[in-house]
């Protein structure tokens, strides 16, 4: 595989214009491979390659501050595109045989599959409903009023009209998007509001002294001592947290044991991390959660929109409890605008921003389709980690608590920027079983079983990205800190 600089499509470079200071100088960068390695007409691994690489600019400039110099940085595109794959073929589970294999969908998840995808409407046009998770999954139903069933789901979609059914799902507090093309999107009320704005925006929000890393330059990573709260699920909000436990932050993991979750998704991304629970809605236990903020770095966050703000989560609640906070947060359709308080998914964004077109007219002979991989929410992840990265070097350099915005729409049309990819028949959908075994992490005696998983694909030359920690069981921990 060739050797090329970081950027050629532009995501790198439009990701380095939101980063103080000058350019990493040549050499430091290096992406090797190239598209496609599915059967898509985006740059999917490009595309995460360079926002991979921007992280580990972002790392190595606290690394910098940390120590006076800096480390060189590779990415292969191919490995970065397979981290999309969200862990059906990247993570395999070790059978009575010793042998280590994918372990099987569930029924349920393969229902929800074959729910969630674009159906047509009354008026000739497409909508997509979402049902990945249970409860969204019957509100839709009820709005339809319709069985949970591929044809029934098709017949009572027909019976709507695109932007009627758009608008009383998102009424039901449930998830769907009438499907767009690109034009349309950007012609749309919330489109033409994202599309100024930054794939990743960083907004100061308070005052603070300038706050020095912990454990100066004695600490063995990037961000030694740094230490983060994860209040995320499902894919987005939970990479992002782990791009910075990848970097040696202590991340703790807060949910509650009522909260549905998809346990290969929390599997996947729970690596390197400690979980607990509180549940923020009891008295006693958001008193202990306010208390882990104060001693926090990093809030990341990925509930519907203002739902933080509701229990007293939001980010200017959390600095003025913590002057100094990064408060990140993951969502669907990004900040303000028409659609900001809506909720979403990673396929509802591929519908609204004109992702499905694309992959439908290149693969699909015109018929809208979702991607092969859970590309918005992989990149948002990583965009995440970026934002709460740089955030950290604002902080460590000027003081101040700011606010990390990043959604699964902005990265979609983050994608789709790139330009497409011609000749993707061929593509193989996944690694050789050498290029997985390069990358490849074992971790035995997890509730999940013995896993050999792709690890993280970047490689830093003094400070390689890792997974510290065993893959928890949720819940596992006490909630308190480490000692820095």
């Amino acid at each position: 595989m060739g050797t090329t600089a970081p950027g050629t499509a532009g995501a790198y470079d439009e990701l380095m214009a939101l980063r103080a200071g000058p350019r990493p100088a040549p050499g430091e960068v290096t992406v090797t491979g190239s598209d496609p390695l599915f059967a898509s007409p985006f740059r999917i691994g490009g595309t995460l390659a360079d926002a991979l690489a921007a992280r580990a600019v972002a790392a190595n400039d606290l690394w910098e501050l940390r120590t006076g110099r800096r480390q060189k940085i590779a990415v292969d595109v191919r490995a970065a595109a397979a981290t999309a794959l969200g862990g059906e073929d990247m993570t395999l589970v070790r059978g009575a045989d010793g042998a280590y294999r994918p372990a099987p969908r569930s029924p349920d998840v393969e229902h929800m599959v074959a729910l969630t995808q674009p159906w047509p409407t009354a008026d000739d046009r497409w909508f997509l409903p979402h049902f990945n998770l249970p409860h969204l999954g019957r509100r839709v139903l009820e709005v339809l009023r319709c069985a949970s069933t591929p044809t029934s789901v098709r017949a009572a979609v027909r019976r709507w009209k695109a932007d009627d059914l758009e608008e009383a799902v998102a009424a039901a507090e449930a998830c769907g998007g009438v499907v767009r093309t690109p034009e349309e999107w950007l012609a749309h009320p919330h489109g033409a509001h994202l599309a100024p704005r930054p794939v990743v925006e960083i907004t100061r929000i308070g005052d603070s002294a300038p706050e020095p890393l912990p454990g100066g330059a004695r600490a063995a990573e990037p961000l030694s001592g740094i230490r983060v709260l994860d209040l995320t699920r499902i894919l987005a909000g939970p990479t992002a947290a782990l791009s910075l436990a990848e970097h040696g932050a202590d991340v703790l993991m807060v949910t509650a044991p009522q909260l549905p979750q998809v346990p290969p998704f929390v599997r996947d991304t729970s690596h390197g991390k400690r979980s607990t629970y509180l549940d923020y809605t009891k008295a006693e236990q958001a008193a202990r959660l306010r208390a882990l903020a104060a001693d926090a770095d990093v809030f990341v966050e990925g509930f519907r929109p203002h739902r933080m703000e509701a229990h007293g989560f939001g980010p200017e609640d959390l600095a003025r409890l913590r002057p100094g906070m990064v408060y990140v947060s993951v969502n669907c359709f990004g900040s303000g605008g028409p659609f900001g308080t809506r909720a979403g998914w990673d396929q509802v964004a591929q519908a609204v921003t004109g992702a499905c077109a694309i992959q439908g007219n290149a693969a699909n002979g015109g018929r809208p389709q979702l991607t092969p991989v859970f590309l918005c929410d992989f990149l948002t992840g990583y965009l995440g980690g970026y934002g709460a990265l740089l955030a950290l070097a604002r902080r460590a350099r000027e003081g101040g608590s700011y606010h990390v915005q990043v959604s699964l729409c902005q990265s979609s049309t983050l994608l789709q920027r790139q330009g497409p990819v011609e000749d993707f028949a061929e593509a193989p959908g996944r690694l050789t079983a050498d290029e997985f075994e390069r990358y490849a992490v074992t971790d035995e005696g997890t509730v999940y079983g013995d896993l050999k998983s792709l690890g993280p694909v970047i490689r830093m030359s003094e400070t390689a990205p890792r997974w510290s920690k065993t893959t928890p069981r949720l819940g596992s921990s006490r909630p308190e800190w480490l000692p820095r």
